[in-house]
């Protein structure tokens, strides 16, 4: 009896994989994508501050203030073409998003000067970028049935984290093979690029197998219903209009819908507790952003040129979290989100205090084994600096917590918000977000030229003294305003 119901349960969790072999070819086409769109995505954004100064000339402060300008306008964009999809429809969207950030990342490779490379480069490139993200999780939706749609959002997920992986590697490799300063010459155009410009070109290169799979192998007007499939024609919003006309009229629509659905938000105090949940969590989303703009140019000053801490911090970050996720997600299913986001920003936000410790305690980790596991896996030669131990336990820590929090972050939107309205509530999630992309893009600068400047003495530790503070904002106002903030959400106590 007991072997029995053993034998079900496999079946049934087998099942809920299985699910998916009988998915239409664009979904399995959305998850091949998505692992370059990361790919192209990360190597990228992890080489954007480096790339400003070494090849553009700025310093640490306006590097930081054009950053926080692309990532702005980044999310503001994303925001901004939700209702593309249905004014020209997913192909066109995606093969805009994927064309335009091909081009960006060209221009951005073999144009050195600022006049070029960011009005005709990297300010294209928060477009292309935001063509693609949210447009892909619509195809996710449109090409699952309601039994398909969790796993195969699972497997997106995993599909996102398996790009975070391997660009971290990538990362690095382009920077041992030619110097952290070195150049490339690119075969038949006579060009000489710099080490970030080469990585720059592969995210470009990265980015065009989705341009051609999806000219050639996504079918236009494809939807999977619980019925069956359905191929249709995609008929326009606008169909007298080209495309940059209908993406405007888009945008225009898509702010009336967005001031009428905000205004009315106002109105539900649900949504002044959603707001100020999401107001507390950004502070521990800051940490990652710090790991994108602060970090690089702080582990190249304090390991030296050529380390390879693309896989300290993306390789191993994204490893950990697609095994973790799944297993914590299934552990607590029963606690509420709010519960579980409290816990693991919690984790998160001290993970950070590891690396204010001073190096040199970390200096018996160094010369054992755990040293010896570091320097195989990165191929370090020598002893291993005690700051590659601290930034691996950070890093180990730190995804824990991410594991906790971070899959519910997409759960609690959809748990609290009154019926018919989780979609706005899930956007407007993002609001939080504007300012923080901002804030970090311009703090980075400033935390590096006060505490660790490219020459002269440094004081380290204290930016992640203040990153690590300004993080734990988060759990701790979770917990003394939990009686202000949090909701009940549906099914569980």
């Amino acid at each position: 009896m007991t072997e029995t119901i053993a034998k079900k349960e496999e079946l049934s969790f087998i099942g809920k994989f299985l699910v998916l072999k009988g998915a239409v070819r664009e979904l399995w086409l959305i998850f091949a994508t998505k692992i370059m769109t990361i790919l192209a995505y990360s190597v990228v954004n992890s080489t954007l501050v480096l790339w400003l100064s070494s090849d553009l000339g700025y310093g640490d402060k306006s590097a930081g203030f054009v950053v926080a300008a692309w990532s702005t306008a980044l999310t503001i964009f994303t925001v901004m073409v939700g209702s593309l999809v249905d004014a020209v429809g997913i192909r066109k969207s995606l093969l805009t998003g994927f064309g335009l950030a091909t081009a960006a990342r060209l221009v951005m490779a073999v144009a050195a000067v600022k006049w070029i490379a960011l009005p005709f480069g990297l300010f294209p490139l928060a477009l292309g970028e935001a063509l693609q993200t949210p447009v892909m999780v619509a195809a996710v939706k449109r090409f699952t049935t309601t039994k398909q749609r969790s796993i195969a959002f699972s497997v997106y997920y995993a599909m996102m984290n398996i790009g975070f992986a391997v660009a971290g590697w990538t990362f690095d490799n382009v920077r041992r093979g030619l110097g952290e300063y070195g150049h490339y010459n690119v075969p038949l155009l006579g060009l000489h690029i710099s080490t970030y410009q080469t990585i720059i070109l592969l995210g470009a290169l990265f980015t065009l197998p989705n341009l051609v799979l999806t000219y050639f192998a996504l079918r236009g007007g494809v939807e999977a219903t619980d019925e069956g499939v359905v191929i249709k024609p995609e008929t326009p919003k606008y169909p007298d209009k080209s495309f940059l006309e209908a993406f405007l009229l888009a945008c225009r629509d898509a702010l009336k819908d967005w001031f009428r659905i905000f205004s009315s938000l106002w109105t539900q105090p649900t949504f002044y507790r959603f707001l100020a949940f999401f107001g507390l969590v950004v502070f521990v989303k800051l940490i990652l952003y710090q790991m994108y703009y602060t970090f690089p140019k702080y582990a190249i000053r304090e390991l030296g040129a050529g380390a390879p801490f693309g896989q300290l911090f993306g390789t191993l970050n994204a490893v950990i979290v697609v095994i973790l996720a799944p297993v914590i997600g299934a552990l607590t299913q029963r606690f509420t989100a709010y519960k579980v986001v409290v816990i693991g920003t919690f984790i998160t936000a001290l993970s950070v205090f590891l690396m204010v410790v001073p190096p040199a305690h970390y200096q018996f980790l160094a010369g054992g084994p755990f040293g010896h596991a570091i320097a195989w896996w990165l191929n370090l030669a020598g002893p291993v600096q005690p700051l590659y131990v601290a930034i691996v336990l950070f890093t180990f820590i730190y995804s824990i917590g991410e594991s906790f929090y971070s899959p519910r972050l997409y759960e609690y939107p959809a748990a609290i918000a009154p019926k018919g309205q989780e979609g706005s509530y899930l956007a407007l999630s993002m609001l939080p977000y504007f300012v923080a992309k901002f804030f970090v893009g311009s703090m980075s600068g400033f935390l590096l030229e006060a505490f660790c400047p490219e020459t002269g003495p440094r004081n380290s530790q204290m930016i992640w003294i203040i990153v690590g503070g300004m993080a734990l904002i988060a759990p701790v106002g979770l917990v003394v305003f939990r009686r202000y903030i949090q909701v009940h959400e549906a099914g569980r106590d």
